[in-house]
């Protein structure tokens, strides 16, 4: 059988050419669309920068109003001291929600939340300090107003517990005011009540609700720390007040001494003698109220007396009533540490010997807690 000669127009020539131009067109596609991907990656790469920002810009919004755009918690304030309260919100990162609190002519008060509680968990701040019946009657018309608002619950942050100090009978036919103080508080409305240093302890028996009692020692230890003053002792101005000096000398790793003291009329007291070694050392006094200043200074002059090398002195509530700034700025004191559980007024910002510290903190981690139903037992040390 003779072989058929195969020319250039074979069937096997045509599909060589037809792979060839397959290959052709695909490389075009292939060059076309890589330059498609680089246009394509060079834009979005341009463009992402934009967008991360559009992107960015509500997220921030977001984390700013979302610590507390919770319409169930809410911080209140009569006029006591509404710095410690910015500070306390401030530190919580929300705002501090709106209420009137404002005096008839008569000076009657008035108040009126403007804010919608109803379901709210409340916190109400307000020291009861000077003029003591006036601000008690703004924190009991505060609470009032909240429950007939219909808040889910109220708490009541007094920093500074006024009536404190007359805590029992101890004279014929007088009252026990701050146990009254506490049915006030809970007639009126509060579910709970978060104090500062309580001039007693046992007050906290006096409320038929939950009752949280920071102290301000832990401000304060950290201050006195940070100044690493020599061979301290830690004094405790009484007898009632040496379980507080002890925990604070047991703090800062220091020697405790007492004074002796013998109160011979209301606001008056005449220390009598040192319990203690204190000759050449640093002298620092703890107390939870500074008042009138009178048993501070009687102290300080004490301790001088028996040798001691500098007095200092610290407290948790600056009341400063009468003349004590006179007193402390007269007396062989170097330095008066308290905390802003009550606002100085003008003249005892001014004294160069005091200086406040600020415990909005401490409150604002115990209001948190409270509210998200954690333990406060850390904060109480």
């Amino acid at each position: 059988m003779t072989a058929i000669p195969r020319d250039h127009g074979d069937l096997g020539d045509f599909r060589d050419l037809e792979r060839l131009e397959q290959h052709k067109v695909s490389s075009v596609v292939a060059n076309q669309l890589k330059r498609e991907i680089t246009m394509a990656t060079t834009a979005t790469a341009t463009e992402k920068p934009e967008k991360k920002q559009q992107q960015m810009q509500p997220k921030s919004e977001h984390k700013l109003q979302r610590a507390r755009h919770d319409d169930k918690f809410k911080i209140f304030c009569g006029t006591a001291n509404e710095v410690l309260t910015e500070e306390i919100c401030a530190f919580l990162n929300m705002e501090r929600a709106k209420a009137t609190v404002t005096r008839f002519k008569d000076g009657e008060c008035y108040v009126q939340v403007l804010e919608n509680v109803r379901g709210a968990d409340v916190f109400v701040v307000q020291p009861t300090c000077f003029p003591v019946d006036e601000h008690l009657m703004e924190l009991l018309l505060l609470v009032d107003a909240l429950k007939r608002a219909s808040a889910r619950r109220i708490t009541t942050v007094i920093p500074y517990y006024g009536y404190a100090r007359q805590d029992r009978k101890d004279k014929p036919r007088v009252p026990v005011s701050s146990k009254l103080i506490a049915d006030l508080l809970t007639t009126a409305g509060a579910h709970r009540a978060l104090v500062v240093d309580l001039h007693a302890p046992q007050i906290q028996g006096f409320f038929n609700i939950p009752v949280d009692h920071l102290f301000a020692s832990p401000v304060l230890v950290d201050h006195f720390r940070k100044m690493q003053l020599p061979n301290l002792t830690v004094v405790s101005p009484d007898a009632g007040g040496v379980e507080r000096a002890r925990f604070f000398a047991k703090k800062i790793d220091a020697a405790l001494a007492i004074v002796d003291k013998r109160r011979t009329d209301m606001n008056v007291a005449e220390v009598m003698h040192v319990i203690g070694d204190v000759k050449g050392r640093t002298c620092l006094i703890i107390d939870d109220i500074i008042d009138t200043a009178g048993t501070l200074v009687k102290t300080a002059e004490a301790l001088m007396s028996a040798g001691a090398a500098k007095v200092y002195a610290c407290a948790s509530h600056p009341v400063l009533s009468g003349e004590a700034i006179e007193r402390i700025s007269e007396s062989r004191l170097e330095q008066v540490v308290v905390t802003n559980t009550i606002p100085l007024t003008g003249k005892a910002d001014a004294e160069p010997k005091i200086k406040v510290l600020s415990i909005a903190g401490l409150l604002g981690r115990a209001i948190q807690s409270i509210h998200e139903e954690t333990s406060v037992s850390t904060l109480f040390a």
